[in-house]
Order: structure tokens, then sequence, then C-alpha cells
């Protein structure tokens, strides 16, 4: 874990935003269309941190970015080159857009100034999407990350990010997959080795002694 220095650091309102990664009513929600993964998601304390975490972002004025997978009724523009992609048009719950499913799930609150970035295809929430371009606007140098899953999309965010070249932070308490022990695995055997790892706590304790200011 980071030194106290060392990541408060790292979260300057100004140039740090938060990312919610598929935190929907469709994959996290008590209906959603993977049990298993909703069920880690909220037992583990992992949605619930999110929602913590995004409303010391509000107070403190750092800006929140929220991830959505969705697809279009057709399927027009999706997937079909791997089984993830496959199997998924075969789920009881499709993320289809406008749909309850693609709404941010509770306890998490999405406010006026939230950004929230759809996407109709792929893995991740970076590649291919509106987020590098918005955090390039944003002045952002560090991406914190949050959400699910540990296993597919989140990896995939924080990869994608290293590589454009911002510092990332993952409150590993905010992030779920399945099983809980591949999460606590590929958090130890890969996200170490390009993030900054924290607690929620640890990231609040920041968030909370920032006073709030206005993003332009």
């Amino acid at each position: 874990m980071p030194s106290y220095d060392q990541l408060g650091d790292l979260l300057d309102p100004s140039t740090t935003v938060l990312l919610t990664v598929e935190c929907q009513e469709g994959v996290v929600g008590a209906g959603g269309a993977l049990p298993e993964l909703a069920a880690e998601a909220r037992t583990s304390g992992a949605l619930a941190n999110v929602a913590r975490l995004v409303a010391a972002a509000h107070a403190s004025g750092t800006q929140v970015i929220h991830a959505v997978a969705e697809r279009r009724p057709d399927g027009r523009g999706a997937n079909r080159n791997a089984r993830l992609f496959r199997a998924a048009e075969r789920l009881p719950v499709r993320q289809l857009t406008g749909s309850e499913a693609v709404r941010v799930a509770a306890p998490i609150e999405v406010t006026a100034e939230d950004l929230v970035v759809r996407r109709l295809h792929g893995l991740s929430p970076i590649q291919g999407t509106d987020v590098d371009a918005l955090l390039r606007n944003l002045g952002c140098r560090t991406l914190i990350v949050t959400g699910v899953s540990a296993n597919v999309a989140v990896p995939n965010a924080v990869f994608d990010a290293v590589n454009r070249g911002y510092t990332v932070v993952v409150p590993t308490d905010a992030i779920a997959g399945v099983p809980a022990d591949y999460t606590r695995a590929v958090i130890r055997h890969s996200l170490a080795l390009v993030a900054t790892l924290a607690t929620s706590d640890e990231v609040l304790a920041h968030l909370g002694r920032q006073r709030r200011t206005v993003r332009r």
C-alpha cells in the first residue's frame, strides 16, 4: 500500500477522475443477468464502497465518469468474436439501450455533473469509447478505477489507462469479481504491478480533506 503522503500527491481533485465500471442494474442489481457477480459485489461491500467513493468525489469536486455496457435490441455493432459475447446474447437480462438494466445501480448516486459513457462493443470501458478523450479534456492525471468485474472489464480499464499515460489508483475493496479469491489474485499478481493499490477508506481520507472546486 502507498504511504499516506504518496496517495495524497496523486489525488488532487483538479486532476483526478473517478471511474465506475459496469455498476449498472443489469450487472450488479438484484435482478441482474449475473447473479453470482451481483451477490459478490454486494456481500463483499464493493458496491457500497463504490457508492461511498462517488459521494466523496461529488463533495470534493472530483469528476465522476460512469462506464456502462449496453447493446442495441438488434445487436448491431456488438462483438461476437468471443464466447463471452455469444453467452451474453442468451442471458435472461440483456443490457439493452434505454432499459432499466443499463441504469447505474443503487446505492450509487448519479448527479448532473457526472458523465455517463455507454459502449456498444468490446470489453473495455476505455478502448473504443469517449472516456480517453473526456479524461484528456478534463486534465486528468490520476484515474481511480472501481466496479466490476475483476475478471474482465476492470483489468482492461486499468491496463488501457496505464497504456495511455494515466496513473491509476485501485481501491481494492471497491472492485469485485468471481470467485472472490480470483479477485484477490488479480489484485496481487496483476494490478499491483501497474496501479497504486489502496483501501476505500484511504482514498476517502484524502478526498474528504479536499475542498470542493469547479471543474471546467
